[in-house]
């Protein structure tokens, strides 16, 4: 449970005067809902008001402050602008100007002949100065309360600056003073402010490095001691220790040779399984490395010694993908495979269910559903959670708790993480890498054009079309919105279907499962050419007669989404080529990152690039994912700071007593207060 101290953080951020639904909308788009999240809502930049006497003084395009008394009133027409003209001390004018329907407003805050104290953007309307929509209207008695200074935060239409500002100066008094939990001689050295003195110093100073720093800093403590803690926690539990003895796995029939990588990760995987300590490993694998396999002969260990395995998928067209998969794979083996999605009802799903529990069930495929209160397994003793990412810690810990003893957790990823996002997202993980490509896998011939050769591109693909070839058609990110996405399908996949007719399918995150499993399936079985999609298929989606990738407006994607999505094609022996397709208007890192997937197949490199023009939040998908995300921590913060936090919070746990005496209690609070305690109490209770 939360401490007391804490509680007025997590008030909901109605609690405050002046919130009502027309503020609390533009404040929910931002993801503000509880005071915490309006505290940790960081200013970016800072507003210097320069009080000036005379209009002359004044320099265009800045913000200032000038007393003026307003003289006309004039409306220009029905709908256009209402103007306030004022003159200041030397009788040089200056226009107020409101737009929308202001006049009324205007009028009350500016009566003619009564002077005022307006402060906002000096700007020239042709001989004309004007400041459009004034950020301030004061009595000059009240002057006082104009501020020099203002913060300017991020912000989405409905709320201005100045209303952020009041309303984190109202929100500010409710932040307790917290005992210190970092480490003094840590502290001493970065000369550090204390937690509230800093978060009260950013709010006023942006700029201040060493608040935000020293911020930034207690979330990534916070986040290392909870991996910490959690793998502190999993090395104490007893396990189930399995050694099969490969009855099961010298019958697999293998379409290639191993390969080294592959090896070593099966002999690790092997040697944690046997020990009496849960397993925790975190198997990385570009595209196409052959992860499946690795995680096939993990099972079959457990199936071996008399136990049950289960696979977790984040999507269901990936979690079929592996049933039928494994299935494949374990032809004439005695082992049975399910699977179990949100969409199994009836007597098949009960089947499932009482396979589990009876043991006849070996393996299980599955969403989110094989770890919902109805299912039990006979004898779980292996977890493989599919795609990390989308998963955070609490979720793949859920699983877990399905067993009488804790099992053994193997989690895999086609994301290339870089070493310091692998230390802040899998600390309470050991880690495997597959660098080595199976033998037959070609690299995938990446080009960069124009839209403007679009047409070209069209009379290519129905030359690939024509050749019994197959492709996928991503559609651009429009904006933050998975309607935009599918509206941008949608149009894509009309219009090449005035060419192409029935041959085009297409799939977004908005159809029902059924019906995305239906096209989806029409394309594996080659009924259909082209498949026009959204990022549904940028994981689990395996058509190795699929050789050609389109991605439109590739340069609103991330370099490690352009890379997931060009491994849907390269599956099989057949040359494949990734079109990514520009926009005219390209920044310098747009340019860089197309370069760049020009230049390399190499995802680990790729990763490590991403990290440096993107962030973290790209990297891992923490936007539709379960995975915590850092609200003050940046890149730059992670790559500079998360060794000393990992160091400190090794430190805590290991010499300064853990969670029990003074420090450690302090640290308590921090891992409430940035909501990393979920994972810590739920392994506690289990």
């Amino acid at each position: 449970m939360r401490p007391e101290l804490l509680n007025p953080l997590f008030a909901e951020i109605e609690v405050l005067k002046g919130i009502g639904p027309a503020i609390a909308k533009p404040l929910a788009k931002l993801g503000l809902s509880r005071i915490v999240d309006l505290l940790f809502h960081l200013p970016t930049g800072l507003v210097h008001r320069q009080r000036v006497a005379r209009l002359d003084d004044a320099v265009e395009g800045t913000i200032i402050s000038v007393e003026v008394t307003p003289t006309e009133y004039r409306q220009s027409g029905v709908r256009g602008p209402f103007r306030v003209l004022a003159v200041d001390r030397d009788g040089d004018v200056l226009a107020l100007t409101y737009f929308g329907g202001g006049g009324g407003y205007a009028r009350k805050q500016l009566p003619l002949g009564v002077k005022k104290l307006v402060s906002g953007k000096l700007e020239l309307y042709g001989q004309e100065r004007q400041i459009v929509h004034p950020d301030y209207v004061i009595a000059l008695e009240d002057g006082q309360q104009l501020p020099e200074n203002e913060a300017i935060y991020p912000l989405s239409e409905g709320i201005t600056s100045r209303r952020m500002g009041q309303l984190v100066a109202q929100a500010m008094p409710r932040a307790p003073d917290l005992a210190e939990w970092i480490e003094p001689s840590l502290l001493e050295k970065r000369g550090w402010p204390g937690w509230l003195a800093a978060l009260k110093d950013i709010h006023q100073r942006p700029a201040n490095s060493l608040a935000r720093d020293r911020l930034a800093y207690d979330e990534l403590f916070a986040n290392q001691l909870a991996l910490m803690l959690v793998r502190a926690s999993s090395r104490r539990r007893r396990g189930m220790p399995l050694s099969g003895d490969g009855h099961l796995r010298d019958k697999l029939t293998l379409l290639y040779v191993l390969t080294g990588a592959q090896r070593r990760t099966i002999a690790e995987i092997e040697g944690d399984m046997a020990q009496q300590t849960p397993m925790v490993r975190l198997l990385q694998g570009d595209v196409g490395s052959g992860k499946t396999l690795v995680a096939l002969h993990a099972l079959l260990i457990a199936a071996e010694c008399g136990a049950q395995g289960a696979m977790l998928a984040p999507t269901e067209i990936l979690a079929r993908q592996h049933y039928e998969t494994l299935r494949a794979q374990l032809a004439g083996l005695p082992v049975n495979v399910a699977i179990l999605t949100g969409r199994d009802k009836g007597r098949a799903r009960e089947a499932t269910l009482m396979g589990l529990a009876d043991g006849s069930i070996h393996i299980l495929v599955g969403t989110h559903a094989i770890f919902q209160e109805a299912v039990s397994y006979k004898k779980l003793a292996l977890a493989v959670v599919d795609e990390q990412h989308r998963f955070g810690v609490a979720q793949r810990l859920l699983l877990t708790q399905k067993a009488e003893s804790p099992p053994h957790l193997l989690v895999m990823t086609a994301t290339p993480i870089p070493r310091t996002l692998t230390l802040t997202h899998y600390g309470e993980m050991d880690i495997s890498r597959l660098d080595e490509m199976p033998p037959g896998r070609q690299p995938i011939d990446t080009r960069v054009l124009s839209v403007e050769r679009l047409a070209e591109v069209v009379d290519g693909l129905a030359r690939h079309i024509a050749a019994g070839g197959q492709g996928y058609w991503v559609c651009p990110l429009v904006e933050e919105s998975e309607t935009s996405d599918r509206a941008a399908a949608e149009a894509r996949a009309a219009a090449l279907k005035l060419r192409f007719g029935e041959k085009i399918g297409l799939v977004h995150g908005r159809m029902k499962g059924p019906d995305k499993d239906a096209v989806m399936q029409r394309f594996q079985e080659g009924e259909l050419s082209i498949l026009v999609a959204t990022t549904v298929i940028e994981v689990g989606v395996d058509v190795p007669n699929a050789t050609l990738m389109i991605i439109e407006n590739a340069e609103r994607f991330g370099l490690a989404q352009l890379h997931q999505l060009r491994g849907r094609v390269g599956r099989g022996a057949q040359h494949s080529v990734c079109l990514l397709l520009r926009g005219d208007a390209l920044s310098e890192t747009a340019r860089a990152r197309l370069a760049l997937m020009r230049e390399t197949n190499d995802g680990f490199r790729i990763a490590e690039e991403d990290l440096r023009l993107r962030g973290a939040g790209e990297i891992l998908g923490v936007r539709q994912s379960g995975e915590a995300q850092f609200r003050l921590a940046t890149p730059e913060h992670v790559t500079s700071l998360i060794q000393f936090a990992t160091d400190d919070a090794r430190l805590l746990v290991d010499r300064d007593g853990g969670l029990e005496e003074k420090r450690g209690k302090a640290a308590r609070l921090a891992l409430y207060l940035f909501e990393r305690d979920a994972a810590v109490a739920l392994i506690r209770s289990g």
